[in-house]
Order: structure tokens, then sequence, then C-alpha cells
């Protein structure tokens, strides 16, 4: 579970609006995906939660950031230790699941692909339809799986975990922190 001290360190440096459309309610989702797909694959949870809070935690603006996945990977080596514990193993598919999450690829440790599809399975957000022969697990690419991310996405929902796990009010539009 992502410890509120490890959000509010995040937060506490993120440059965009905390409601922005690579922000909170984006994170929670995406986290909410990757607890779905890892309950149905046994990828590991841990670098999934992470993954979900740290992948676009150092964008620079809302549009083409090329190199921000790699600044979350970079930011998340600076908080290990002090707000999460992760071994040298775990934290390399963490790194990589980060750093390569915005380049379409399909190949990889079940875990990065994991949360590379909890991602992409949010792509609604940006008014891109995710396409099941992209996704890298079947479990991503079930329709059913797809049709509850993607309406989740559209609507902007803000799940709950934002606020019962994460101690975090965001308004009803979603862009600010309350």
């Amino acid at each position: 579970m992502i410890s509120q001290a490890l959000l509010q360190a995040i937060l506490s440096e993120y440059p965009l609006p905390p409601g922005g459309t690579h922000g909170v309610s984006h994170w929670a989702r995406v986290l909410e995906n990757g607890r779905r797909l890892a309950e149905l694959t046994g990828a590991d949870l841990q670098i999934v939660e992470l993954f979900a809070v740290f992948h676009d935690s150092r964008r620079l603006n809302e549009g083409i950031d090329d190199g921000h996945g790699m600044r979350g990977a970079a930011y998340a080596r600076v908080l290990r230790g002090a707000h999460f514990e992760l071994d040298e193993a775990a934290f390399k598919l963490l790194s990589e699941a980060c750093a390569d999450h915005t380049l379409g690829m399909r190949q990889a440790d079940p875990t990065v692909q994991v949360c590379w599809d909890a991602d992409r399975l949010d792509l609604g957000r940006a008014g891109i339809s995710p396409v099941p022969q992209l996704l890298c697990t079947p479990a991503a690419q079930d329709l059913t799986m797809i049709g509850w991310a993607h309406e989740r996405s559209l609507r902007r929902f803000i799940p709950d975990l934002v606020e019962v796990e994460w101690g975090i009010r965001l308004d009803s539009g979603g862009s600010t922190p309350k």
C-alpha cells in the first residue's frame, strides 16, 4: 500500500496541478487497474503500486514530455529507503516500468507488462481508446477489463482510495486538493 507520507513527498515536488490529466486521479486509476491485473496475473503488487505513483510524477507538462518516465524512475531512487523499501532486483523492474512506459513496448518482465497495461488502460482521459493488440497481458486485453477501465478514464473518475487510503481530497472537478 502506498503511504500518505510517500504521496506527500511526491506531491511536494510535483510541478503540475494535482487534479490534472496526469495527476492524482490518474495515478489512482492506474493503481486500481494494476491491482486488478496483478490479482489475475501474479505480478508483484508492490512494484505495480509504486509504478502508479512514480511513472508520471516528474512530468513537466501535460503534453509530450520526453524523459518524464526516466525522471520518475530517478525520483523513486531518491525516495527509496526513506519512504519505501525494494530490493535491487525489484527496483530494477520498477525503474524499467517507469522509464519505458511511453515507448509502446510489449515485451518485458510480466510485472513490468502489468504496469504498462495499467497505464494504457487509462488512455481514455487523453481521448485514446485502448487497443487490445497493443496491451501486453491477456488479462488487460479482456474486453470486459478494457470496458471497465476505459469508462472510468473517460469520466475522469476519482477512485475512493484517493481520499480513503491517500488522505487527499480533490474538488469535484478534480483540479485541486482540499
